[in-house]
């Protein structure tokens, strides 16, 4: 499969980062284009094609991704249109906030309409360890959806989902992992406070995080079951966790929640 990344910032920098550390595709198989040389230096370096032209990097790709800014993408497509192949290549846009009818509009060519996705991962895809979101769209074919699926299955792990709830999703994996980052940051402080040094305290809570993951995984517990097991009545646990309570800690995560999703 041939990948085309149109926009390797952030996000589409570490979509073709997880591509080069993936053992299922091939570097000369995926393209990027970017307009700063630094970029695409970076990327030729790593051994695949960096082009300034969007054009080029989407022709012969199987799958073309647009990772652009929200107020980008309009411009971006335009002018990819007369470029794509409607019959042989897929469109995967990554943009938050932007719909399928829009760009529908933007790209409808002699009445056809290019295979479309909507696609939201996160940053841990330069790991391939993305939660990502798909949205097949009404020109995408059940055997297309399955091809994204696999492809993006290889970068992490996905849900295939509908346009209402991709705001949701974004929101709470896309901007999670921020938010993540952030109960990391402010338990390591903690743990300065406590006596640790701040990259020791760091290293005790990134693994703690990694391990309460790979329990909840392996075990399949509720949450809260799985904080019952280590909740002695009267203990030092219970007492920390009523204390971040009496703080609203479990009330300000589900309101950051949902003021992203606004």
């Amino acid at each position: 499969m041939k990948i085309a990344i149109i926009g390797a910032g952030a996000m589409g920098g570490a979509i073709a980062e997880g591509l080069i550390k993936s053992e299922h595709f091939n570097n000369e198989d995926v393209t990027v284009s970017d307009p700063c040389v630094e970029t695409r230096k970076h990327f030729a370096d790593l051994g695949i094609t960096a082009t300034p032209s969007n054009q080029l990097a989407a022709q012969g790709a199987d799958v073309v991704c647009v990772v652009v800014k929200p107020w980008l993408v309009e411009q971006v497509l335009t002018g990819l249109r007369d470029v794509l192949d409607y019959e042989h290549q897929m469109l995967v846009v990554v943009a938050a906030g932007v719909k399928s009818e829009s760009i529908t509009a933007w790209m409808t060519k002699d009445t056809k309409m290019v295979p479309l996705f909507l696609v939201i991962p996160n940053i841990a895809i330069a790991q391939l360890q993305s939660m990502t979101f798909i949205v097949p769209c009404a020109s995408a074919s059940a055997q297309q959806t399955e091809q994204i699926k696999q492809m993006f299955d290889m970068l992490g792990t996905t849900l295939l989902t509908d346009e209402q709830h991709l705001g949701a999703g974004t929101t709470l994996a896309s901007c999670g992992i921020a938010y993540a980052m952030r109960y990391i940051r402010a338990a390591a402080e903690g743990g300065v406070e406590l006596g640790f040094r701040a990259d020791d305290a760091k290293r005790i809570v990134m693994q703690t995080m990694r391990g309460a993951v790979e329990l909840l995984q392996a075990t399949g517990l509720h949450p809260e079951a799985a904080i019952d097991l280590v909740t002695t009545p009267g203990g030092v646990t219970i007492k920390g966790l009523n204390e971040m309570e009496h703080a609203g800690f479990t009330s300000a995560v589900i309101r950051g929640l949902k003021a992203g999703a606004k």
